[in-house]
């Protein structure tokens, strides 16, 4: 039976009251960008998303789209299109275009980070974007993703961009203010996108049927999003007619948001163009003048130091007493002047102007050498200023609506797992979740010493090498999962062998959460995250419904009779087929989750055991006793196969952390790695802690 849902139902968002007033303090453009980018583990962040959507979402926009069908967007996109695509042809390929876009560029598809996640799967809608969003990622190849390539194509042009989350990121892009205010929608959409569904649908959809960033890159067309909206206004069309006006109402505002992105790229064209050369050394003393500092020495500009004059924001003077000045002065017989020549090989500032910009600068020396009348007669660019005001007035007057305070004291099993997975409604779990993590972490140490008796695992502590990891690995494999093995000679009845299955199923109705929010945004280009992020694809399927494990264990229980409302609804929390001891599993694992960043580390080690997990006797058994009783054994079989420790998922896990320790030996030194294993082995070790429990409970009866 396939899960048609389009939209979550509206819910008050449960929240602290610190965290909200930081939500509400963030009024600037460029502060919203980076704390969306930077902060993903807040429980602000969630509060600022939702604020910024506010801004941008209105009930009359969405009123407006009632009635609104798949074909009338599509045509409305195609006219859209149609009108930009003289100006694009234009600005394509030209590196003042391609920079000004290198934001949206880089952040296409961020909407779906983190929509695939257990509130939402497996929503038929859902896994069609996910598949989308596979192949913009490149297929879980970073260098291959749609990101990684245009970052090629920018570099090719000269421009060479840090990370999202850097500091200088949107410094060195030079983005005006209507891209970054347009980039911080994107941003917010992909913070919440289990609560924006119809809107995730229609600016995905959007985005992509207007194609800006392929024509001004040269790139051949990517996925085709017709059909994806189409068939979300028929599933939807079947709910009413919210989810369908919703989606409508993002799409155009996506269109609007596109257009007026391209407007402004012509506009700036234009500007540069009619630029005179007096202007042209302005924007480029401009862009560098925060990067001057005190190195200048004693060099003066008029009367006063250059420091002083390229710290004050009258670049017009600047430049003018520059013109004026003896070092545009070209000495009889001696070639270019002292500027010139400073910008040459050997000279002080060599390497600070681009070839480009030391074009301009020779020009100019030029033509005041012929003689040639200053021309200040030019206005500063404006390009985009009307639309991004209207959009920052919008931004500092929203607030985050349906907030409402939330619950004091200590949280019920039940209800801080429905919490966690329903944590856009409750980012108030979030710091009950990171003690959680911690609070596991650290009794996981206790098998540092003695995880050697472990029945499925081997968590004693070693010294690393990638070396010494591979072969721990291959130890547990044969020693603790695969030679063990024989096939049962005496069955269960069936009571027996579906009571097990129900000790596992909460565990298996999240399979592959502990990965969900790893190789988000920024992260993805670091080999580790890419890797968690494609075993995770993996275990959705890659989009496909039938092959994803979440779609698996819900076939394999139904065939046992055992119906389940879904995780994220109230309605599971009163359900009595799952036993309680199996929450504080799932409750950890959904913890650890929602924190890639602080905790990627364990993380990794978390997912080698459970890869690990997946191979073995108690697999083979729990097949043999389905088959035998003749119930579903489809999820089982599926972990048997991914798995494999010569190229599936164990392999794969164990070949992420060396990678990521690689990184790390790189970058920091041996000290860092050796801390960072540590971590690691702690995070195996935690998985261990749950599987353990017999020779858990021996330890802690010994140490008492």
């Amino acid at each position: 039976m396939r899960d048609l849902t389009t939209s979550l139902p509206d819910s008050p968002v449960s929240c602290h009251p610190a965290a909200l007033a930081a939500a509400m303090e963030q009024s600037d453009p460029q502060e919203i960008f980076h704390r969306l980018v930077s902060r993903p583990e807040d429980e602000a962040t969630f509060l600022l998303a939702r604020r910024v959507l506010a801004a941008f979402l209105t009930e009359t926009a969405e009123a407006a789209a009632v009635g609104a069908t798949a074909a009338d967007l599509l045509a409305e996109a195609a006219h859209v299109r149609d009108d930009l695509a003289g100006r694009l042809a234009q600005l394509a390929g030209t590196a003042p275009a391609m920079r000004e876009r290198a934001v949206p560029a880089l952040l296409e598809g961020c909407w779906l980070d983190v929509l695939s996640q257990p509130a939402l799967q497996p929503a038929l809608i859902v896994n069609r974007l996910m598949e989308q969003h596979f192949v913009l990622r490149g297929r879980g190849v970073p260098e291959r993703s749609i990101a990684g390539r245009r970052r090629r194509a920018l570099e090719a042009q000269g421009v060479v961009l840090p990370d999202l989350d850097a500091a200088d990121f949107l410094t060195l892009t030079g983005a005006r203010e209507l891209t970054v205010v347009t980039a911080c929608y994107y941003l917010a959409l992909s913070r919440v996108p289990a609560s924006f569904l119809p809107e995730v649908a229609g600016t995905h959809c959007a985005f992509r049927a207007l194609g800006v960033d392929e024509t001004l890159f040269g790139e051949e067309p990517g996925p085709d999003p017709a059909p994806i909206l189409t068939e979300y206004f028929e599933i939807a069309g079947r709910r009413g007619a919210r989810d369908r006006a919703r989606a409508a109402a993002a799409f155009r505002l996506v269109l609007r948001l596109e257009s007026e992105s391209v407007g402004m790229l012509a506009d700036m064209a234009g500007w540069e163009a009619a630029l005179p050369l007096d202007g042209k050394v302005a924007r480029i003393i401009a862009r560098h003048a925060p990067y001057a500092g005190a190195q200048h020495g004693q060099v003066t500009v008029g009367r006063r130091l250059l420091s002083e004059a390229l710290a004050d924001d009258d670049i017009r003077q600047v430049v003018w007493e520059l013109r004026d000045s003896p070092y545009l002065k070209r000495r009889d017989g001696d070639g270019d002047g002292d500027f010139v020549k400073a910008t040459k090989f050997g000279g002080p500032m060599f390497g600070i102007f681009d070839e480009e910009e030391a074009a301009v600068f020779k020009a100019w020396e030029e033509a005041i050498a012929s003689g040639a009348a200053p021309d200040f007669d030019f206005e500063p660019c404006a390009a985009g200023d009307e639309a991004a005001a209207g959009w920052r007035e919008r931004l500092a007057a929203a607030e985050v609506p349906d907030a409402v305070e939330a619950d004091a004291g200590p949280l019920d099993q039940r209800v801080f797992f429905h919490r966690l997975v329903n944590v856009e409604h409750f980012p108030s779990v979030i710091e009950p979740a990171r003690e959680q993590v911690r609070t596991v972490l650290d009794k996981a140490e206790l098998l540092f010493d003695h995880g050697a008796g472990g029945r499925y695992t081997d968590a004693a502590f070693f010294e690393y090498t990638p070396e010494a990891l591979l072969s721990r690995v291959e130890d547990i494999y044969w020693k603790k999962l695969v030679d063990p093995y024989a096939p049962l000679s005496e069955i269960p009845d069936r009571d027996a062998v579906i009571a097990n299955q129900k000790r596992f199923a909460l565990g298996s109705l999240i399979d592959g959460a502990w990965a969900h929010r790893s190789g988000a945004l920024a992260r993805f280009r670091r080999r580790s995250e890419a890797m968690l992020y494609a075993v995770y694809a993996d275990e959705m399927g890659r989009g496909d419904l039938a092959k994803n494990h979440i779609t698996l264990i819900h076939d394999v229980l139904r065939s046992m009779g055992v119906e389940l409302p879904h995780i994220r609804t109230s309605e599971f929390m009163e359900q009595d087929q799952l036993p309680e001891f199996s929450y504080p599993f799932a409750i950890y694992q959904l913890s650890l989750s929602l924190f890639p960043d602080s905790r990627h580390a364990e993380i990794l080690g978390y997912n080698l055991g459970i890869e690990m997990f997946g191979l073995g006797e108690l697999r083979l058994h729990e097949k043999q006793k389905l088959q035998y009783h003749g119930l579903d054994f489809s999820y089982e079989e599926a972990h048997l196969s991914i798995d494999n420790l010569s190229a599936g998922h164990a392999r794969q896990a164990a070949e992420a952390i060396n990678v990521h320790l690689d990184r790390v030996r790189r970058e920091f030194g041996a000290a860092a790695v050796a801390e960072q294993w540590r971590r690691v082995w702690r995070g195996y070790a935690s998985f261990a802690l749950f599987v353990e429990q017999p020779l858990v409970r021996r330890l802690l009866a010994g140490a008492a």
